[in-house]
């Protein structure tokens, strides 16, 4: 990390001198005049102090006199002297510059642009390390958050003024990759100019700037290579990019798939306009660099939004979808469908939910969120009849497909969303046996909730994204009559402070 200058046995803190009221100067050591009243620190003062924990993103955690700081890049157990950048009334931001003590576990992240690009937060941390603080993440949320008590860990219900909780929840260590590098099979690079010249990459940390970047650690290789072959080809053709400030240029970002187990690959140009110049030229570029291309599309994207795709798709060249295989299922990828990034973690996330779900072969489950029918076609096997619900009309497409190609008769998918499909179902005498939600970060919409709560299933399989909205609707459900039995956390993306979860809830008065 950049300013560790290694090891330090000085407990001596940063002194900022200012004048007394008799006009000579002193020093306050951490203290320095706050411009919050009841702030002891300032924008601007070098301070020294203990990290005791991290962030959800992966920040470090640093205390002034009960004063929080968040230190991007500090570990727990180290003492580091910072710059204070920001203050509020609750905490503030600093800038690391000296590691006094490091932790054991820290490492030298090995990409060279780690300090700079945004997409990584744990590169100098031990992978067992993260392993580690990714369950104890999980934990302290179902803890503080949820109110469980958690087998194996302090009982703090009682300072958290928790719920009485029906029995502890085990959690399971972190289920991690052997090789947590080069794992994502999608690649989603913006574009734009800097000096006339055409660049891709990433977003620095904390702004819109974008750093140029042919190589990241955690990308496949074939992505790497794809995104390299059309940034060429529209330099050698002298096509724009996009600028955020002004609204003009043509390319936007290059969106690369690529099938792990077919060796498919699909590029998407999203684009500022539908007219792209020299399109024919540009597309036998691509063709000429990337073996393995099945499929080129264009995304039209002409609104002033961060948002990466439009509503407009059209195939340039190809197929308009890639295949790829998970534990013996094939599914269809078109250019925006959701399709996990880690194929190899996906299979045991998919696997684990199946496992909760404890199907015999005679359930009926409902998967809520079921996107393009991923888990539907991994509990079908498993189950006698399977109903996905999903509001996005594109990911219904691709679900009835995969069923189609996978000759899975015992699926059935609905358009909508689920709080109010789910209640039609029921209303034509389907009652499920297994309710599977598989929610983006914001969790469940609380009308969802209700609505499982009045189905009654005899069991919930939750699959989380984000530890905090999981464990607030985890007490949501436990107080409509469930327990949390299990959850077993899995790292899909190594080297971030992103970690999955997927959870088997009872309801009281089944016996396991």
């Amino acid at each position: 990390m950049s300013g560790w200058k290694g090891k330090g046995s000085r407990s001596s803190h940063t002194h900022s001198s200012h004048k007394s009221p008799t006009g000579q100067r002193r020093t306050t050591g951490n203290r320095a005049p706050a411009n919050i009243v009841g702030v002891p620190v300032a924008a601007g003062q070098q301070v020294t102090c203990d990290i005791i924990g991290l962030t959800h993103d992966g920040e470090g955690v640093g205390r002034i006199e009960g004063y929080t700081l968040f230190i991007r890049g500090a570990l727990p157990e180290e003492k580091v002297r910072a710059e204070v950048m920001s203050i509020g009334k609750s905490f503030g931001r600093a800038r690391m510059t000296e590691v006094l003590v490091p932790s054991a576990g820290r490492r030298s992240a090995p990409c060279p642009i780690y300090d700079t690009c945004g997409g990584c937060q744990l590169q100098h941390l031990d992978y067992m390390e993260q392993l580690r603080w990714k369950r104890q993440h999980v934990v302290d949320n179902l803890v503080r958050i949820g109110k469980l008590s958690v087998a194996g860990e302090p009982d703090l219900q009682n300072k958290e003024g928790a719920a009485s909780s029906r029995s502890s929840v085990l959690v399971h260590s972190t289920i991690g990759m052997s090789e947590p590098w080069r794992y994502r099979n999608k690649a989603q690079v913006p574009l734009g100019m800097s000096a006339g010249r055409l660049i891709g990459g990433f977003y620095e940390q904390g702004s819109n700037d974008i750093v140029e970047m042919d190589a990241c650690l955690i990308q496949q290789e074939e992505n790497e290579e794809t995104v390299r072959a059309v940034k060429q080809a529209a330099r050698l053709l002298d096509i724009s990019a996009y600028n955020r400030a002004t609204g003009r240029g043509l390319l936007r970002h290059v969106v690369v798939r690529h099938a792990k187990t077919t060796g498919q690959r699909m590029v998407v140009l999203v684009t500022n306009g539908r007219d792209i110049p020299h399109a024919l030229e540009l597309v036998a570029l691509i063709r000429e660099k990337v073996s393995g291309v099945v499929s080129i599309c264009q995304n039209v994207n002409t609104a002033a939004t961060p948002v990466v795709f439009g509503e407009e798709t059209k195939v340039l060249w190809g197929e308009d979808v890639i295949y790829d295989e998970i534990d013996g299922i094939q599914f269809a990828i078109s250019p925006r469908s959701f399709f996990q990034v880690n194929p190899d973690q996906t299979e045991q996330l998919y696997r684990k939910a199946v496992e909760y779900a404890a199907l015999t072969g005679e359930e009926t489950v409902i998967d809520a969120y079921c996107g393009a029918g991923t888990i539907s076609l991994f509990l079908a096997r498993h189950a006698a009849r399977v109903y996905g619900v999903e509001i996005i009309p594109e990911a219904i497409e691709d679900a009835r497909r995969n069923a189609r190609v996978n000759s899975i008769p015992n699926v059935e998918f609905a358009v909508g969303e689920a709080e109010v499909v789910m209640p039609r179902w029921q209303a034509q005498g389907i009652t499920p046996d297994v309710i599977v939600v598989d929610p983006p970060r914001k969790g469940c919409d609380i009308a969802l909730i209700t609505s499982m709560l009045e189905l009654q299933p005899k069991r919930i399989v939750y699959v989380s994204c984000n530890p905090s909205t999981l464990a607030r609707d985890l007490r949501l459900l436990e107080d409509g009559g469930y327990r949390t039995v299990e959850v077993q956390p899995v790292d899909m993306f190594p080297h971030t402070a992103h970690v999955e979860c997927v959870v088997g809830m009872q309801r009281i008065d089944v016996t396991p």
